[in-house]
């Protein structure tokens, strides 16, 4: 590959970064040039912006052929592949609704500073889901982590926001701390930075298991933290109910996704099955280890957050516990991965974070209409939400619908691939253990939807607006959640098999 052609496709793997680049310093100077009044329109420029870039990340899509070598681009920092690209397009997406949501929000609409740091917040997180070099992973981390925390505190007149950043920023440099350990543990016994370098180190040199279960361990709780699994949720409801919620929802959806399309890269790469290097010999199993790790934090995330969310009472942290729930069940679909080299386990995690992502931004963004409305988040007081705006409880509906897997939800078919997938690695306990959590959940999302259609409310003849922002955003998060349950199955189906094929080319 010459030496133009090799920075063009460099240029392109990195492209939806240096175009949110543009847009962050864009959304800078209008808030500098614009006045005062038309500043509330910065929230659509960074909103249309960022789905603007993530229909450009969709189109030019990745090179049709080519093996590893030629899709590790950047010196090896990023891989170009159909992976890199879904979880892309899913946290740019989540960024721009997150805007338009943060546009109901009456201390954020007309800030420039907010959009630009929760797009920078979009580039970590992109930069995670492509990243293939220790260096890279840490600083995609770092990124996405150090602005989320800005963001979870940035209402600093509101003791909520304020103890929520205080929270998220000690626990999350706590867990860095560990990572970076994990991390350095890695390359001090390879020698290599590049994952898929020190992952044939590691399988052919014939190291001692403890350091390399160590190492594992350490960077299992950076993980464990983004994704909010089970013990290192601790943070999450706390941090969900104070922080502004269009950043709720942000932290839900995007950072969640990169963390999970990151995780799937890593383990895979560092500690492969010895069938994906099968041309070199004396290979030794590591995958175990995390696949006994994955299933056992998968059970206790389900149980523990299903179990909990039962008791809650304010919608953010029944969101937040529902969150960790859907951890485990993420974690049902990371666990088959290596048992099932098929890649049904990659591609059944690659569709449900989609439709997880959509589903969450659809929630949130009630949650903030509702909240505006009444300055209310019991859940109590959605008694009657039906009658004072029937669209806005049918879209809480769908939403509550598709994070317990009820058809036509989108919800219905991830949970679906995620069950299979573990059966066909013959995990069947793991799915049955979903099965009858994804039965406990179901109780207390429809005890919300109870609430909002059955209960009475003195205030049910004051209807609740929606505004235009919120209109975009709702509309096409419900769009999103009823057709990937539908008629659009297959074609996000397909792209999730391609991705989940590109992630098992290790040679």
């Amino acid at each position: 590959m010459n030496f133009s052609t090799d920075t063009q496709a460099s240029v392109i793997a990195i492209l939806p970064e240096i175009l949110m680049t543009i847009l962050a310093v864009a959304v800078l100077v209008y808030d500098v040039i614009w006045p005062e009044e038309r500043r509330v329109q910065l929230g659509y420029l960074a909103g249309f912006g960022l789905m603007s870039i993530a229909g450009v990340v969709w189109l030019i899509g990745v090179p049709p052929a080519g093996g590893l070598q030629e899709q590790l681009l950047l010196g090896g920092m990023v891989r170009h592949d159909d992976m890199a690209q879904i979880f892309r397009v899913m946290v740019i997406l989540a960024g721009a609704l997150s805007c338009l949501l943060a546009m109901g929000v009456l201390k954020l609409r007309a800030r420039g500073d907010f959009y630009a740091v929760l797009i920078v917040a979009v580039i970590g997180a992109s930069l995670m889901s492509a990243a293939a070099d220790l260096i890279m992973i840490f600083l995609a981390l770092e990124t996405t982590s150090i602005t989320l925390y800005l963001l979870a505190g940035y209402l600093r007149d509101d003791d909520r926001s304020t103890e929520a950043g205080l929270k998220y920023f000690l626990f999350g440099a706590f867990t860095s701390a560990f990572t970076l350990y994990g991390l350095s543990l890695v390359y001090g016994l390879t020698g290599q930075t590049n994952i898929y370098e020190l992952g044939k180190t590691l399988a052919t040199n014939g190291l001692p298991d403890p350091p390399v279960v160590i190492a594992l361990g350490l960077v299992a709780v950076g993980f464990g933290f983004k994704i909010s699994a089970v013990p290192f949720h601790f943070w999450t409801p706390d941090v969900y109910e104070g922080a502004p919620t269009p950043i709720t929802a942000l932290l839900s959806s995007a950072s969640k996704a990169a963390a999970v399309g990151l995780l799937l890269r890593f383990l895979l790469a560092v500690f492969p099955p010895p069938e994906l290097l099968g041309a070199l010999e004396g290979v030794k199993d590591y995958s175990a280890f995390w696949v006994q790790l994955a299933a056992v934090l998968s059970v206790v995330s389900m149980s523990l957050g299903n179990v909990l969310a039962l008791v809650q009472s304010n919608i953010k942290r029944l969101l937040a516990y529902s969150t960790i729930a859907h951890a485990g069940y993420i974690l049902i679909g990371v666990a088959a991965i290596s048992t099932d080299c098929s890649g049904d386990g990659a591609a059944a995690v690659a569709f449900y974070m989609f439709m997880y992502v959509l589903t969450n931004i659809l929630a949130f963004g009630v949650v903030i209409l509702f909240a505006n409305a009444t300055g209310s988040e019991q859940i109590s007081d959605l008694a009657g939400l039906s009658r004072r705006n029937p669209w806005l409880a049918l879209a809480m509906t769908i939403a509550l619908l598709s994070l317990a897997g009820i058809p036509p939800a989108a919800g219905f078919i991830g949970k679906f691939l995620l069950f299979r997938a573990a059966v066909n690695a013959n995990l069947v306990w793991l799915a049955l253990v979903g099965i009858v959590n994804v039965i406990i959940g179901l109780y207390y999302y429809l005890v919300v939807v109870k609430v909002m259609y059955m209960e009475r409310s003195e205030d049910e003849d004051k209807p609740i607006p929606v505004g235009t922002p919120y209109s975009w955003a709702l509309g096409i998060s419900v769009a999103g959640v009823l057709l990937f349950g539908t008629i659009l199955v297959t074609p996000l189906l397909d792209w999730a098999t391609d991705a989940a094929h590109a992630l098992y080319v290790l040679l």
